[in-house]
């Protein structure tokens, strides 16, 4: 399974900032706005809530484990492998959804006199920063759940002269 790279996460949520921009504006050119919802920011933080707690019990798990405490409750490795997956899932997803509230947002700050349109700006800044919150807690839970390094992976699968 290949890692999360943050560029990849950072050019999504400018893409869709950019597009969403540009769509805003073409879209209020022939009359209205699409609308930012007062869910969104909360589904959001809620995801990152949920990701947060998993890395968090994952983490005294696998701490537990490499302690070899007594009674102490290993971690599934498939269970760990789809809780990665979950979390890079989510990450992607936050990207554009934020990258697309941004963009909203940036053009929403045009018309802030309206009262309207500052509760959606607000909504949709509030969109990011609960996105941004559902990137890092699943770059935490990545991380979490990485394998130590193995030798054999630095020398590419060379064979090493006996």
């Amino acid at each position: 399974m290949k890692e999360l790279r943050i560029r990849v996460l950072a050019g999504v949520f400018l893409v869709a900032g950019v597009l969403s921009w540009a769509g805003a504006r073409l879209w209020t050119s022939i009359g209205t706005l699409p609308s930012v919802p007062l869910a969104a920011p909360i589904v959001l933080a809620l995801i990152a809530v949920v990701l947060l707690a998993t890395a968090l019990s994952l983490r005294s798990r696998l701490k537990a484990q490499r302690e070899r405490r007594p009674g102490a409750k290993g971690v599934d490795p498939l269970m760990a492998a789809r809780a990665v997956v979950f979390g890079q899932a989510s990450a992607l997803v936050a990207a554009l959804v934020s990258g697309m509230y941004g963009g909203t947002g940036v053009f929403l700050l045009e018309s802030l006199e309206v009262p309207a349109h500052r509760d959606q700006a607000i909504y949709a800044g509030f969109s990011v920063v609960a996105g941004i919150g559902v990137i890092a807690a699943a770059l935490f839970l990545e991380r979490v759940c990485k394998l130590p390094e193995d030798d054999d992976d630095h020398n590419n699968g060379a064979a090493t002269p006996a």
